[in-house]
């Protein structure tokens, strides 16, 4: 993937934090997507070393006012911590009986993170949710808390959460029952702050229901108890069986009166998350009156390589339903979505995108040698990675996956996180109010995506062009994407009508989990932290903006992928093909996808000791043989496992410090996996025949040499 260094000097000078736009771009001499992190990092390293002084994270100030805010009722009294703790809370909602949930967020934006410029983040966009996100990250701090000694499961433990005893009770009030969870102590709080308790759902909270959470019996490092806060007991000495906190926490048998501290929050309904792109997709596909989406053929390359017998490219035709860039005061009409910072369209009193023309989307398509007259190729989409684009349909995995399996891929740009997104990545990072131009542009995108499968599925699509005569059998297509391609995949497929199909390859979902895991972020963070000196404000903002990242990613979508199935859209199947140790990816969140969907796994899952889990593979079912349904299977490349936390892994000289992140798709059994199933009748068929997968380069690459 490439991408000009002058974009990003561009945006960073364009951010509103103004150190960001002192750093020299020509430091970075490579013309790639490394050059454009590496002017990221100096932007931020130059707004951290600024003659100016640093500014800390939270001052005396910063809490001064929240104590302020608190007296005028706008911040929550029970943790001092910051206005918006403990979170998330139904107190940051207000009652709305237009809602599916009965509830509305209702913020008052005095209340959000401040960046350096002392701006807070904007809440409007946010406030339109009824409810918070499935994944949703719970943040509290507890003076002095020690996991280990108070007895926290951890990622290594999940299964504990559901004890009797366990510190940390989560009820989903709606069913009455107990919820899995694990949780950590934050490993990035800067000096002077106590870091904050991170409780994570083990499997995601189902929509709209109402999750109650009770702390009780934590202790310090030194094993002593510690009480709550006086805020909290006066509301705890109150406690009754009908009340909407404590009452779920009686009832599953938590007393009052060892808690530190409960509240509850509301999850966001399925209406809430999804009707923007259910939207886009029924009024997009109506608008063709049951033709293909219009399309050119502008070049066909003939022995692209030894793999691929033909490249075509050309151009489809999308809806549009995006307009005014951050930097235009008013709207503009018919706007191209490639331009950063486009927004959906909202007319006055509608909560729903409303169609702005159309635009042009390019595609790139390789039809792969193996295909012919007599034996066509079925046709898939092809999901690129992190800020890329469709020109990675042509990375070497994809060109021996399509000939080795005769599967001609198509791609094109997944809009609001392509290489053309880098400089609104850039904004953002600076000043979280332009955060919701991302899902708003990455919905557009998966339009743009299911705009692209029916071209290669209906016979009058591309089938019917003479570039693809022959070669390419409709009636048929799937999906195959990788790392960013399948964390945005699932949500694909929840909404697709016509991939049923589908591989989501280094898989994870739930970028408020991610980011801190994940190698990736570690340059990009560097505008992040100069932006948001406060390690609290951080992990506020990754549960804010999840609500919203929800409506364009696996997180809001992985209930609806084989169940649950969204209105007028089939059951699909997936395959999670997941690295382990992978360093850009985190697998803890794999596997919270994997048991939400209600996935199984190989009977060989993970060898002995390659596990960081007390009871590897907690939650989920083995097959043997093959599988009809959904499935998750790690490849082991040898690499070190995860840490535990959030932190990412290491980097290193030796193969523990390897990052396996493209090992599967680079191993020969694990295209063969796939290429199995990705057919009409396609299984999960065992390929490592009972035993744990091994991944490059540990495991075969290309196909055994015949005799």
């Amino acid at each position: 993937m490439r991408v000009r260094t002058a974009l990003i000097a561009a945006a960073l000078a364009a951010a509103a934090l103004p150190a960001l736009a002192h750093a020299d771009p020509t430091d970075c001499l490579e013309v790639d997507i490394d050059a454009a992190l590496c002017a990221v990092t100096s932007a931020g390293q130059t707004a951290q070393t600024a003659e100016q002084p640093a500014i800390p994270a939270r001052d005396a100030a910063r809490l001064a006012a929240d104590k302020a805010l608190e007296a005028a009722g706008i911040c929550n009294p029970l943790d001092h911590a910051a206005c918006l703790l403990p979170f998330p809370n139904d107190d940051l909602t207000k009652a709305d009986p237009t809602t599916a949930t009965g509830r509305r967020i209702d913020i008052d934006p005095l209340a959000m993170p401040r960046n350096v410029a002392n701006r807070p983040m904007d809440p409007t966009e946010l406030n339109r949710n009824d409810g918070w996100s499935p994944g949703t990250p719970i943040l509290t701090v507890v003076p002095r808390l020690s996991t280990s000694r108070s007895g926290i499961p951890s990622e290594a433990d999940p299964g504990d959460s559901l004890g009797a005893d366990a510190p940390v009770v989560l009820v989903d009030a709606t069913t009455g029952k107990r919820w899995p969870y694990t949780a950590e102590l934050d490993t990035n709080a800067l000096d002077g702050e106590q870091p904050l308790l991170i409780v994570r759902p083990a499997i995601n909270f189902p929509d709209g229901h109402r999750i109650v959470i009770g702390l009780r019996d934590l202790k310090d490092s030194a094993g002593k108890a510690i009480p709550a806060g006086p805020e909290f007991a006066k509301l705890r000495a109150g406690a009754t069986a009908k009340d909407p906190v404590f009452g779920p926490l009686i009832r599953a048998h938590v007393a009052p009166k060892d808690l530190f501290l409960a509240w509850t929050f509301t999850i966001a309904s399925t209406r809430n998350t999804t009707e923007r792109m259910l939207h886009l997709r029924d009024d997009a596909f109506a608008s063709l009156k049951g033709a293909a989406p219009s399309f050119t053929v502008d070049t066909v390359t003939q022995n692209y390589s030894d793999k691929v017998a033909t490249r075509i490219e050309g151009t489809f035709q999308v809806p549009n339903y995006l307009t005014t860039p951050v930097n235009h005061k008013e709207p503009v009409l018919g706007s191209d979505p490639g331009l950063p910072g486009t927004r959906f369209l909202y007319l006055p009193g509608s909560d729903l995108p409303q169609r702005n023309g159309s635009f042009t989307a390019t595609y790139t398509c390789d039809v792969p040698k193996s295909a012919s007259a007599k034996h066509p190729s079925r046709g898939s989409i092809y999901g690129h990675g992190l800020l890329g684009g469709q020109g990675e349909v042509g990375a070497g995995n994809v060109q021996k996956m399509g000939n080795e399996n005769n599967v001609l891929f198509c791609a094109t740009d997944w809009y609001g996180m392509a290489t053309g997104d880098v400089p609104n990545v850039a904004t953002f990072l600076a000043d979280m109010s332009y955060f919701p131009t991302l899902p708003d542009r990455v919905q557009e995108g998966m339009l743009a995506q299911l705009f692209l499968a029916r071209l290669v599925k209906d016979p009058r699509g591309f089938a019917s062009a003479a570039a693809f005569a022959h070669r390419l059998a409709p009636g048929t297509v799937y999906y195959d994407g990788n790392s960013q391609g399948g964390i945005i995949g699932g949500a694909l497929l929840a909404v697709s009508q016509d991939i049923t199909r589908g591989v989501l390859g280094v898989v994870g979902m739930n970028y408020s989990t991610l980011l801190d895991r994940s190698s990736d972020f570690s340059t990009y963070e560097s505008v992040f932290n100069a932006a948001y000196p406060s390690e609290v404000d951080r992990e506020l903002v990754f549960g804010l903006i999840q609500p919203l990242w929800d409506r364009g990613e696996n997180n809001g979508y992985a209930e609806h992928i084989t169940t649950n199935l969204l209105p007028h859209t089939p059951k699909h199947t997936v395959l999670l093909s997941v690295a382990l140790g992978d360093h850009q990816v985190s697998n803890y969140s794999a596997l919270v996808m994997a048991r939400t969907l209600g996935a199984r796994t190989n009977g060989g899952f993970l060898a002995k000791g390659r596990s960081w889990e007390s009871s590897p593979g907690w939650g989920l079912p083995r097959f043997t043989g093959s599988w009809n349904g959904s499935a998750i299977v790690f490849w082991d490349s040898g690499t070190a496992l995860p840490p535990l936390g959030n932190t990412p892994p290491v980097e290193g000289s030796d193969l523990k410090g390897h990052d396996p992140h493209e090992d599967p798709r680079a191993t020969y059994l694990d295209r063969v996996q796939k290429g199995l199933f990705l057919q009409p009748t396609g299984k999960v068929v065992d390929v490592c025949k009972g035993k744990p997968c091994i991944g490059r380069p540990l495991g075969p690459e290309d196909p055994p040499t015949k005799k």
